[in-house]
């Protein structure tokens, strides 16, 4: 799986004018389902990100995790992360997972959040999605799942 982690104060989904999912402090992140990604591979993922020390103790050094601070995650299926620009001007798909399978993790990653006791909310898979957000830092992380 493809993730991008950006540290946020405030974030929010909306689809259709109407707002979904929005998180004060925390993370955004986007995630991707890759071919060869399996419900194990999002659990350690989820986990992953859980743990990551991307905030800030009280001498200001990134050094807490979001278990740690108590955050958010607002989480968004984003297949782009899977572009494949090696030719062209005109981005690939196809190293993104089959929908069916990508959705499948997508919820599971989406679960793994909720029983690490993330407070969670979401944006809805395959939907036309207004995010926004205030990212801090800035602080924007990529976690590729083949190289962790």
């Amino acid at each position: 799986m493809r993730a991008v982690l950006q540290r946020v104060t405030d974030a929010s989904v909306t689809i259709d004018g109407d707002v979904t999912g929005k998180i004060d402090a925390g993370l955004l992140v986007f995630v991707c389902a890759m071919p060869d990604d399996t419900l194990a591979t999002a659990q350690d993922l989820a986990a992953k990100i859980a743990k990551l020390r991307l905030f800030n103790d009280k001498e200001g050094k990134m050094n807490l995790s979001l278990a740690q601070t108590g955050g958010s995650a607002l989480i968004v299926s984003q297949f782009t992360l899977a572009a494949d620009t090696s030719r062209g001007t005109r981005p690939g798909f196809s190293r993104a997972g089959h929908p069916d399978l990508a959705k499948s993790l997508y919820l599971h990653f989406i679960a793994s959040m909720r029983r690490l006791d993330i407070p969670t909310q979401t944006g809805e898979f395959g939907a036309e999605m207004s995010i926004c957000s205030t990212n801090q830092g800035p602080c924007t992380i990529w976690i590729d799942t083949e190289h962790v």
